[in-house]
């Protein structure tokens, strides 16, 4: 069942998702009670194949209000050589933790509570390897989607998909948060077809740390912001228009910096965006094939290699992942494959630190995939889905 999926309110909110029930709990992962005083702590190889091996964190985003969701955020640890997960306790006392961003010093990550109140929560990350909830501050919007963690570490952005607003919330020393200090509302251009109002998906950094990009899957547009590193406000300075009805998504950049990748759910295209690092403007180019024939198949997210030699993109309704290789610096995208996801509605995907391993969160099968990647950008499905109940975003740490 691939039913459109916009507009979605957030939990609470009517028609939000509308997912098949009875979804795998994900009786593997045992909720443990989340902390209550706050403390903190300050050329890709291909898949390893022999030689020792280590294991890392790994969590996992999902919906707490869902029939068959998850009670917090889940935890495991995934070897980084053969992508083996393996299970561990949940974070609780986080509602609907549907994205995950880490903070630049690796002390701390950070969580949207996708519901009618938006929120961003901190979780602290230990020295012993346990997590500590540091509290939460509302967005000032309702069904917050995305976040991400201003390079500088000072800023966390924010964005409130059913409102269609973008936030920023001061991060202090411990990794807390402050109260917000700017909230910003798509109030133009009018809304693209089909569409109740404008829908903000996506907020993040530019490569070079100048401008703030947000991507608005209600207005067709992508607009970019300069942040002022001492008051934590955003000034609009440029304005991207794609095509009406194109549902603009998420984007990735190219490490060079001169280039991003958007996906566009509602017309089931990929764009290469030139990005002009000076003035922070991002020019479109054609929507590409996500090489999965006709119809619809939700191109949900992005993901770029470390060396920007290949891109992988998420395809919902097709559950596959399509492979472009990247050429002319980046400035050029040539379709490779798509191959079977192994699991129903590919949410989100994330690669390993080192490009070694690609995860992708099912959402409605309520797994977790994991492939390696080798040399020459290919995917080979490693192990057997891993149970994560109502998987809506993974999160590799280093």
């Amino acid at each position: 069942m691939n039913p459109a999926p916009h507009p979605r309110p957030a939990p609470g909110l009517p028609g939000r998702r509308g997912l098949l029930g009875g979804l795998l709990a994900g009786a593997a992962l045992a909720a443990v009670p989340a902390l209550a005083a706050p403390a903190h702590a300050g050329a890709r190889p291909a898949p390893a194949t022999a030689g020792p091996r280590a294991t890392r964190p790994l969590l996992l985003g999902t919906y707490t209000s869902e029939g068959g969701g998850g009670t917090g955020i889940g935890t495991a640890a995934y070897d980084t050589g053969t992508g083996a997960l393996t299970p561990g306790p949940v974070i609780t006392g986080v509602e609907n933790p549907s994205y995950l961003a880490p903070h630049p010093s690796g002390a701390t990550v950070y969580a949207v509570a996708e519901q009618g109140a938006g929120a961003v929560t901190a979780v602290a990350i230990r020295p012993d390897g346990t997590y500590e909830v540091l509290g939460s501050r509302p967005t000032g919007g309702s069904g917050p989607t995305h976040l991400s963690v201003h390079p500088s570490g000072r800023w966390l952005l924010s964005a409130n998909y059913t409102s269609g607003s973008v936030a920023v919330h001061p991060i202090a020393e411990d990794g807390s948060l402050g109260e917000r200090t700017d909230l910003v509302t798509h109030s133009s251009p009018p809304p693209g077809p089909g569409q109740g109002g404008p829908h903000a998906h996506q907020i993040v950094t530019s490569p070079d740390g100048g401008h703030v990009l947000a991507v608005d899957l209600g207005t067709d547009t992508v607009y970019t912001y300069r942040l002022d590193a001492s008051a934590g406000t955003l000034t609009e300075v440029s304005r991207a228009a794609l095509t009406p009805g194109s549902g603009p998504r998420h984007l990735a950049f190219h490490p060079g910096g001169r280039f991003a990748y958007l996906a566009c759910e509602l017309d089931n295209t990929m764009v290469v965006c030139a990005y002009d690092p000076a003035t922070g403007t991002l020019t479109p180019g054609p929507g590409q094939s996500t090489g999965t024939g006709s119809g619809v198949s939700y191109p949900a997210q992005p993901v770029v290699t470390g060396d920007g030699a290949y891109v992988y993109l998420a395809n919902r309704g097709h559950n596959s992942l399509t492979r472009y290789a990247v050429e002319g610096d980046g400035a050029v995208l040539r379709l490779l494959d798509t191959v079977p996801v192994g699991g129903d509605w590919p949410r989100q995907l994330a690669l390993s630190p080192d490009s070694s391993l690609l995860f992708a969160a099912n959402q409605r099968s309520s797994t977790v995939t994991v492939f390696g990647v080798g040399p020459d950008g290919s995917l080979t499905a490693a192990g057997t889905p891993f149970p994560a109940p109502v998987a809506v975003c993974v999160l590799p740490l280093p």
